[in-house]
């Protein structure tokens, strides 16, 4: 059984992030490592997902690669974590290579989570997982993102 590319854990036993999983052995290590719900930032859905196995559920929140989501959209990923650990289980999230879609991801939940600026989330994300938050644009939604969810805390 083989991991998917990219695999680590950002919280332990509520959070992974991971390269899009391509292989049957990718659901299977998901499968192996509790994890339930499956985040997708990429535009197509994965490949082989499982068919007719509910072990999953499955999340899409498109966007194309190297872009920043909207606050929308990263509220949307929160929402799916925060439920996911008062329920008690796992999600993964994904894009193609686990990095810049994926990372933003990360940090701003971890930001949130932690009540972090966005730089220092940024620098804990990049710590976890090399070459997380790609463009520019990523890290300013970051900063943008964690700057209103800090005033209004």
């Amino acid at each position: 059984m083989t991991q998917p590319g990219n695999f680590s854990w950002v919280e332990p036993n509520l959070l992974a992030g991971s390269a899009q999983p391509e292989h049957h052995d990718h659901y299977d290590f998901y499968k192996q490592q509790g994890i339930t719900h499956l985040v997708s930032l990429t535009k197509d859905k994965p490949k082989n997902l499982p068919e007719n196995d509910d072990t999953f559920t499955w999340s899409h929140i498109a966007m194309p690669d190297f872009t920043p989501p909207s606050v929308e959209q990263i509220e949307q990923f929160v929402s799916i974590v925060d439920q996911a650990k008062k329920q008690g289980t796992k999600v993964a999230v994904h894009c193609r290579m686990g990095q810049g879609r994926t990372g933003t991801m990360l940090a701003c939940y971890y930001g949130k989570d932690r009540e972090l600026q966005g730089d220092e989330a940024i620098k804990k994300i990049r710590e976890m997982r090399p070459i997380s938050v790609e463009t520019q644009e990523q890290e300013e939604i970051v900063r943008h993102y964690l700057e209103q969810k800090n005033l209004k805390n």
